[in-house]
């Protein structure tokens, strides 16, 4: 039996928005858990779709010491107050609780602080360093990460999601165990090699449900050989580091063995550069569009507001889509979900039947966005508490704070008090919406959406409304990409 320290600290930065992620933003219960702290890490995260979920119940022979859990989920760039804390306390826990076997931990691998361009490796810096340079080290990383040489050089297995929408977390997690009892079984291995990509992929390109995406992953799931483990990783484009972009890293028991994986896995992922893409349309061109599909159908079309999505670093307020449904004057729609804890506060004091006069979202920009004015009724109210079922946030207690469903002519608008993606189905249940039975859905996403949506609609239609995620990486203001690197598939190179 082992001894392994087990600890998280995620965030996915979005460079180019604000605010910035502080503290209190880790510390808070949203569509996550908050900061907790040694048994809190197990009582929280058991039986949730993370993956240290899944670690934890690979490794029930072994004694599992919990240091601390945090995620930020996505947005502006966390401040050093709040890096500076956490890492130090995650450290001065795994110090405190020595001597251990190996430590796993469950990162992101997007993260950019005020002072550390590269948050993760920074982390393992400071863990290496506490542990010496024995100690096995074991991570599990997000398909969105921005993998450096740091990273790899610092851990002794990166095991990344093989999917997007994310429904592998657990499974992620019980393949970061295998490698565990691989290492604590031979040591540390000798091999380490990372490829980086010569261009950025969209994140609306990066989805593994089609092409090409789900043959690279494919390709990853399994190691043979003298290969420990192999990972690819399509990054995360608003993160402004030299490293940024895709990735395959390799971790082997040889230096041959892992420079002849990575570099394998890299040829490939080059080789189809020119599919990494999706069709997209403006806001007025996608309700035109679903209008006509949903006129015919008897399931939803499902329109994505993209460029507003909070796992993005979207405000998850803007009103391009919404104003489009109205202009359109569609007769059913349900649009979720839009954060605005002034218009659900307005709502729960007005009561449930009640007419409000709002000024609706649009507070927080970007340029060109501004709030929707309208007089809305009040069709249903909650509190925002309740459990997640899908398969890709499944089993998380959520607290999005006072909730409100409000209807304008034939559109319904879920509001939440806090961000959340839309992908769960729950958060709409609890406005009493069953999504299935919508003709319109509008949703605040970007991919994930399509584990829980898609296979209940007739349609996908992405729109590109004004949002603080930009699909488009040749409109980043970059000031620390390496130079070279196209800035899409086929795209231009970033010349600094």
């Amino acid at each position: 039996m082992a001894r392994i320290a087990i600890g998280g600290f995620q965030h996915e930065t979005n460079s180019f928005v604000e605010p910035k992620t502080d503290f209190a933003y880790f510390a808070s219960h949203r569509d996550r858990p908050p900061l907790v702290r040694g048994g809190d890490v197990v009582s929280w995260l058991t039986g949730t779709s993370f993956a240290m979920a899944g670690f934890m119940a690979a490794m029930p022979e072994h004694e599992l010491v919990p240091l601390l859990w945090t995620s930020g989920g996505a947005g502006g760039t966390v401040t050093a107050d709040a890096f500076e804390r956490i890492a130090a306390e995650l450290v001065g826990r795994l110090s405190e609780a020595m001597p251990v076997d190996a430590v796993y931990l469950d990162l992101h691998g997007a993260m950019v602080s005020e002072r550390f361009e590269d948050g993760e490796g920074e982390l393992l810096r400071r863990l290496r360093d506490a542990v010496g340079p024995d100690m096995p080290i074991v991570i599990s990383l997000d398909y969105h990460a921005n993998v450096t040489p740091e990273m790899a050089e610092l851990t002794d297995g990166i095991l990344a999601y093989l999917t997007y929408p994310h429904v592998d977390r657990v499974e992620t997690g019980e393949r970061a165990a295998r490698v565990m009892e691989a290492v604590l079984a031979r040591g540390r291995p000798r091999g380490r090699a990372i490829r980086k990509a010569p261009f950025l992929i969209p994140l609306n390109g990066q989805c593994t449900l089609v092409e090409p995406s789900k043959g690279v992953v494919g390709e990853t799931a399994t190691c043979a050989g003298d290969v420990l483990s192999l990972s690819y990783l399509a990054g995360f484009p608003p993160s402004d580091l030299h490293g940024c972009g895709p990735t395959a890293v390799a971790h082997a028991w040889t230096q041959e063995a892992a420079d002849r994986a990575a570099e394998a896995m890299m040829a490939r992922i080059e080789a189809e550069e020119s599919r990494f893409a999706e069709r997209m349309i403006s806001p007025e061109e996608a309700v035109a569009e679903a209008m006509r599909l949903a006129a015919g159908a008897s399931r939803p079309v499902v329109i994505a507001d993209t460029q507003d999505n909070p796992g993005c670093g979207g405000t998850a307020d803007t009103t391009g889509v919404l104003r489009a449904l109205l202009d359109a004057k569609v007769e059913s729609a349900a649009l979720g979900f839009l954060c605005d804890a002034e218009a659900a506060a307005a709502a729960h004091g007005a009561g449930e039947g009640a007419e409000v006069t709002l000024a609706l979202g649009g507070r927080s920009g970007p340029e060109g966005v501004s709030p929707l004015d309208g007089t809305f009724r009040v069709l249903r109210l909650g509190d925002g508490r309740f459990r997640t079922s899908g398969a890709v946030s499944g089993g998380r207690a959520i607290d999005l704070g006072p909730m409100a469903l409000l209807g304008i002519g034939g559109i319904k608008v879920a509001v939440t008090s806090k961000r959340m993606q839309a992908l769960d189905q729950e958060p709409f249940r609890h406005l009493g919406i069953e999504p299935k039975d919508e003709a319109i859905l509008a949703l605040k996403s970007t991919c994930h959406f399509r584990a829980e949506f898609e296979p209940l609609a007739e349609a996908v239609i992405v729109a590109l409304a004004p949002g603080y995620y930009r699909a488009d990486p040749t409109t980043y203001p970059f000031r620390r990409l390496r130079r070279g690197v196209r800035l899409k598939p086929m795209g231009t190179p970033f010349d600094g």
